[in-house]
């Protein structure tokens, strides 16, 4: 198994930055693929930002292209999720998913392990 902690959520006002960091145990970091998703209030959970094994390939959802960078650090067993040019629609709970399948996955069902979220809360 792969173990998955968040950190890095807070309260930001609109227009700012966070930085989300995903810290990997229990398995090689660098046979996973990793992924961002984020579930807001009473919305389905919804792809954010996906990596591949190598950090080769990155995909995006269509709503934070530009505005969110993934990225990963397979030495330090680490995927970051920089976001810039925040947004009140960006409030959500984010989790860390990985998963065995290589690419930038999407979807939801691809994901085998999660994390237990972060939040981030965008002020208007």
């Amino acid at each position: 198994q792969v173990q998955l902690v968040e950190s890095g959520g807070g309260l930001v006002q609109a227009g700012g930055s966070l930085r989300l960091s995903c810290a990997a145990a229990g398995r090689i970091f660098s046979n996973y693929a990793m992924g961002w998703l984020r579930q807001a209030p009473g919305k389905e959970r919804e792809f954010v930002a996906g990596i591949s094994r190598s950090g080769g390939v990155r995909t995006y959802a269509d709503s934070v292209k530009v505005r969110f960078i993934i990225s990963r650090d397979n030495a330090k067993n680490t995927v970051l999720l920089q976001m810039n040019s925040l947004k009140p629609d960006d409030t959500a709970v984010y989790y860390c998913a990985a998963t065995t399948q290589d690419g930038g996955r999407s979807s939801l069902r691809a994901y085998d392990y999660w994390g237990q979220g972060t939040q981030v809360t965008v002020s208007s």
